[in-house]
Order: C-alpha cells, then sequence, then structure tokens
C-alpha cells in the first residue's frame, strides 16, 4: 500500500475519533467471518495437504541437492557450477556451492506462526510466548478465516467489534484459551512437512505423471486461495526479517535479530505482508535436461528460472502453467562456453 494512501486513511481514522464518532467496520475486520470465504479457507486447506503428500512422494524420485552454506537448492542429477554462493566461507570456494541432499523442507519453505484463540484478543507477550502452539501460517489464516481443527479453537464471534479512532470500545470481553485438552498428535500431521518423506512411500513409474499433475495444480490452488484470504483478512510479516503474524496487529516477542534490532529492543517491525512472504515461490534454477551436463557459470544469463515446486513437477512430467513459461525461458537457444562471448 502507498504511503499516501496510508496517511490518508489515518488521517481519516483521526478525525472521526475525534469527532467521537464510531469507526465503521466490515468483516472480518469487525471480528466476525466472511461466509463466501469459508469455502475458500477449506479448499487452501485440503490442497495445502495434497501438495505436502504429492511432494514427499515426488521427491522419493526426483533429487532435490542443497547447498550447505547457504538457501540454494538445485533440482537435477547433480548439483549447478553456478558460482553464486553466499555463505561464510564462499570466498574460500570462489562462490562455488557445497551440495549435500535435500528435502521436502528445502522445496516448500514453511512459514510458521502463533495460533490464536483470539486474535483480537490479548497481545502475545515476550513471557508468555511459549503458551501458544507454532503452527504453519496457511494453517493458521484459514483457521481464523472459519475451518475448524480439533485442538485448535478459535473464537467465533456473534457480535461485531466496535472501535473508535485505534481504540477498541467493545469487544465482547476478554475469554481466556480454552483448558488444554489432550491433542490428537494426527491433528496437524497432514499439514506439516516434519517426516512427511517417511509417511509417503515412493510411487509407481506409472503413477509418477498423474502425482506431478496433482500436486502442480494443488500449488496453483494454494497460492490463489492464499491470495483471496489475505486480500480481506490481516497478515502481518517483518520488515527485517522472516516472521509472520497472522492477525490484526503483531506480536510483542522481542526475537527480530535483523538489521539494527538493538534500537528496537528486539521487536519485529510490522508491515502488511504479501503472498510472497507468506507462501515463499523459492526460485531455482531451470534444468532442460536433468541427467544432462551440469549447469555452467558462463551461460547462468541464458538460463531460466521457475518455483521449486513447479521444477519439481515438471521434471516428473506435470505440464509447467503458462504463466511460468516465460521465466523458464523455454524458448532461448542454449550457446556453447565459446559462442556465449560473441552474443550481444
Amino acid at each position: 500500500m502507498p504511503i499516501k494512501e496510508i496517511q490518508r486513511m489515518a488521517r481519516a481514522d483521526k478525525k472521526l475519533a475525534q469527532m467521537g464518532i464510531e469507526k465503521p467496520l466490515e468483516p472480518p475486520n469487525n471480528g466476525l467471518l466472511v461466509p463466501e470465504l469459508i469455502p475458500v479457507a477449506r479448499e487452501v486447506l485440503y490442497a495445502w495437504e495434497a501438495l505436502i503428500r504429492g511432494l514427499a512422494q515426488l521427491l522419493h524420485v526426483v533429487p532435490v541437492y542443497a547447498c550447505s552454506e547457504c538457501s540454494e537448492i538445485h533440482v537435477a542429477e547433480a548439483g549447478h557450477r553456478i558460482k553464486n554462493c553466499n555463505g561464510s566461507s564462499s570466498n574460500k570456494r570462489q562462490g562455488e556451492h557445497l551440495w549435500v541432499k535435500g528435502s521436502i523442507n528445502d522445496v516448500l519453505i514453511l512459514i510458521e506462526s502463533y495460533h490464536l484463540f483470539d486474535p483480537f484478543g490479548r497481545r502475545i507477550k515476550h513471557e508468555t510466548r511459549f503458551d501458544y502452539d507454532r503452527i504453519p501460517a496457511i494453517v493458521e489464516l484459514c483457521i481464523q478465516a472459519g475451518v475448524d481443527i480439533p485442538g485448535y479453537p478459535s473464537r467465533r464471534r456473534t457480535k461485531p467489534i466496535r472501535m473508535i479512532g485505534k481504540k477498541i470500545i467493545e469487544r465482547g470481553g476478554f475469554l481466556e484459551d480454552p483448558t488444554p485438552t489432550p491433542r490428537d498428535s494426527s491433528a496437524l500431521l497432514n499439514y506439516d512437512t516434519q517426516g512427511a518423506s517417511l509417511r509417503f512411500p515412493s510411487p509407481a513409474p506409472s503413477d509418477l505423471p498423474g502425482i506431478a499433475k496433482e500436486t502442480m495444480n494443488a500449488y496453483e490452488t494454494v497460492v490463489k486461495g492464499v491470495r483471496r484470504l489475505m486480500a480481506r483478512y490481516s497478515v502481518k510479516a517483518c520488515g527485517y526479517c522472516p516472521e509472520v503474524h497472522v492477525g490484526p496487529w503483531g506480536h510483542d516477542v522481542k526475537l527480530c535479530g535483523e538489521f539494527k534490532h538493538q534500537w528496537r529492543d528486539g521487536k519485529h517491525g510490522w508491515q502488511d505482508a504479501t503472498v510472497e512472504e507468506v507462501f515463499p515461490p523459492n526460485y531455482v534454477w531451470h534444468v532442460r535436461d536433468p541427467s544432462g551436463p551440469p549447469l555452467r557459470n558462463e551461460l547462468k544469463r541464458f538460463y531460466g528460472k521457475a518455483p521449486a515446486v513447479v521444477e519439481v513437477c515438471w521434471q516428473a512430467g506435470a505440464e509447467a502453467p503458462k504463466k511460468y513459461k516465460p521465466m523458464m525461458r523455454l524458448d532461448i537457444v542454449l550457446p556453447d562456453s565459446e559462442e556465449a562471448r560473441l552474443v550481444a
């Protein structure tokens, strides 16, 4: 959102507050659910489960390598030779990567957030941070949008919240979190990447293209659904570190260790999040021939890129969506190393 628009909205809220006029709020900003987005939240949760299941099966067949010194990953039979490592000892290796076998957590970057019983209730303090569970941010967004998961309750209001300016004058009182009960260990098992490769066996070769297509469709469903949910439901992201919080305002946990965190006493710098911060695409180099020679540093400007999930599904036999084909640069003819110097 442009800074001018933020300032204009702040001035309008301040003027209404000075006049004693209640701030007009629409769902979900008033604590009520948006009925038309409840099916979208369910669809996103089902697609998220299918995405984890499909990737866990595909990675038994499609090799993935991760650099042990930086966040770079590569989907091919061998790691590439592009010298773009920014790890701690990259100068000694002249930018070359140290490749190790990757996992689903390297392909699918899991962003977690605190689960809140009442997003409009008390803020999470630094001293009380261990009283709240950390779950995938996408799952928490679906819970707040109307999906019920056993063991992770959420307050469903029937009367809207009332505000004057930034002050809440009526929220229906504070409700303590429900008394913890023995939770079903499998409640979030299907929505977490931890141990996914052990839960799902390697698929048969004949089933590989179908699983790849279903996984690709699930990925697109999650991206579109999260974008629709975030257009209405508030999600905050720290402007300094990858921390994300699902709710109308950020928490007060002092764990930000990025640039000049001492000046902020470790507090996060909250701002409205984007879809890429909640569900990172994790771009990787596109490999036309996974079993061919490794990508070379001299030809890196001719190579394309794609989200890691798309690259895994493409190598498993799925058709890449049209919007990814330009960035994969499928229409570029790769020259030889000697010819690359003659290309303008």
